[in-house]
């Protein structure tokens, strides 16, 4: 194991272990030593959130602890963010992000929105809570490309399903590319609802997201 590598795992056991303090030591440590912002958000704190959200799933976690990882990374986030390479491009691609009518949990969201912006997009962040007709009518207002839709909770998944079918009534399916992801969603969920891709994790969203758009995508 490298030494990044050795960062990134702690990171990630940092904030599985809600230790603020030591979150922030490891990330600045990691600029210290000139390893990438990115990077250690990626294989750091992304991984240990989604470590996290596994023992939730499992009910070894419970929303306390979630909160308390989610400050642990939160913490380290505002030491490496300013360190971010964001790529520049004359013309950003814009996107409208929100956490779907239901749900609250921003987590997975935030991480997105920040991981969207290092990768060139122009992110519009609508909050949570937000119901499937304000994802239009926003996309719409700010002249978005995509559409991208969190949530954490099975009872709220309807509501994703809900905007693209306000999409389809409304004429406008053809104008976005929507975009699904949080933990109960499925690349199956996905297909059956006709969103235009899942992502699993941060990373991966932005991936997704410059591919639908035709984007050169780093392998």
């Amino acid at each position: 194991m490298t030494r990044e590598q050795e960062l990134h795992q702690a990171l990630s056991d940092a904030v599985l272990d809600m230790d603020e303090d030591l979150t922030e030591e490891l990330a600045k440590k990691v600029i210290e030593e000139g390893f990438d912002a990115y990077a250690a958000i990626d294989a750091g704190l992304a991984d240990g959130m989604e470590r996290a959200g596994v023992l939730f799933e499992d009910g070894e976690y419970f929303v306390p602890e979630l909160i308390l990882c989610a400050d642990a990374m939160y913490r380290a986030l505002d030491v490496l963010k300013p360190h971010i390479k964001v790529e520049e491009q004359a013309v950003k691609p814009r996107a409208i992000i929100g956490v779907v009518e239901g749900d609250t949990h921003d987590i997975g969201k935030n991480l997105v929105r920040i991981m969207t912006e290092a990768g060139g997009f122009e992110i519009i962040d609508i909050g949570r809570d937000v119901p499937p007709n304000v994802f239009i009518d926003r996309a719409i207002e700010e002249n978005a490309e995509i559409i991208m839709i969190s949530t954490l909770m099975t009872t709220t998944m309807t509501n994703m399903a809900k905007v693209i079918e306000l999409l389809n009534e409304r004429g406008l399916r053809d104008k976005f590319k929507v975009m699904v992801g949080g933990g109960p969603i499925s690349q199956a969920y996905a297909d059956r609802i006709g969103a235009d891709g899942y992502s699993k994790n941060a990373a991966e969203a932005v991936r997704l997201a410059k591919s639908l758009l035709g984007m050169e995508v780093a392998k």
